[in-house]
């Protein structure tokens, strides 16, 4: 390992005592740390400033200190160029974080042992198609949602998959989600929780008008095609919950699985069931 770029959540004293702990220990084995611009800064490091995803000095492992904001951010940012990512939780829930900042000198030196497994999660690339042009393109790690802005009118929102037309949703919205999403917004609107290593993404309905109109589990193969047909209220496409998109009507949204994983470093020591029950609080009453 040569080379590791540090994303911190920069206005977080926490997050940078934290970057500054990493980048010692780092530097101490021989390896070379840069930052992303906004932690260099922070940190009084400019000169060691890196955009993320970057062809110049290519990085072979991102630690993301925060919580699954940071992390999501990150994974976007290195979306074409994919590298491991170790998630560091100073965040709250912290699903997709893998470890504590108590833990973090631990796992980075099984990771220069190479004793570390990677898991690689599904992205979704998600196009806007407005009058026969491509408007918008994104690779998203968590989920696409498209829903209404603050009137309270339910929108209409057309459905295929592989040019198969499967319904027309009457709704608040519609969410499409990695397995690795299943823990977010697509879990609060009645989703089902997916195993982050099946080949698989969800559609669920956002307070659907019909009770019938149940969560969809396709194959990862699949390429489905929203249609926007409400042309009287605010509608937009939000990306990980970050990034957003005005729609208009007939706006078509295309959203396949990535050409290229997100590599997510897991611990050998903790379990995804471990995980769930501990966030989740399984079991406790």
């Amino acid at each position: 390992m040569a080379t590791v770029t540090i994303i911190a959540k920069p206005r977080a004293a926490e997050a940078r005592l934290a970057a500054r702990r990493c980048a010692l220990f780092l530097e101490q084995r021989g390896v070379a740390v840069v930052f992303d611009p906004e932690t260099a800064r922070a940190l009084g490091r400019r000169r060691d400033a890196r955009a993320p995803g970057g062809t110049a000095r290519s990085s072979d492992l991102y630690v993301v200190i925060g919580g699954d904001g940071t992390l999501l951010m990150a994974a976007r940012a290195i979306a074409a160029r994919p590298r491991p990512i170790l998630g560091v939780n100073l965040g709250g829930l912290g699903f997709l974080t893998e470890t504590g900042p108590d833990e973090m000198e631990g796992i980075l030196g099984e990771m220069l042992a190479r004793r570390y497994s990677l898991d690689r999660r599904i992205g979704l690339e998600v196009s806007v198609v407005r009058g026969g042009k491509t408007v918008m393109r994104q690779v998203t790690l968590n989920d696409a949602v498209i829903n209404k802005s603050a009137l309270a009118r339910i929108i209409e929102i057309g459905l295929t998959i592989d040019r198969d037309p499967v319904t027309t949703y009457k709704s608040d919205g519609l969410i499409v989600s990695t397995p690795t999403g299943s823990t977010a917004y697509s879990l609060s609107a009645g989703g089902p929780i997916v195993h982050p290593n099946l080949k698989a993404f969800l559609i669920t309905p956002i307070c659907p008008h019909t009770l019938s109109m149940r969560p969809l589990v396709v194959p990862d193969d699949s390429i489905a095609e929203i249609t926007l047909r409400t042309g009287d209220s605010e509608v937009y496409l939000t990306l990980d919950g970050q990034v957003g998109h005005p729609l208009r009507m007939k706006d078509r949204v295309r959203v396949r699985r990535s050409r290229q994983p997100i590599l997510m470093v897991r611990s050998r020591h903790t379990s995804y069931f471990e995980v769930l029950r501990h966030k989740l609080h399984w079991g406790e009453r």
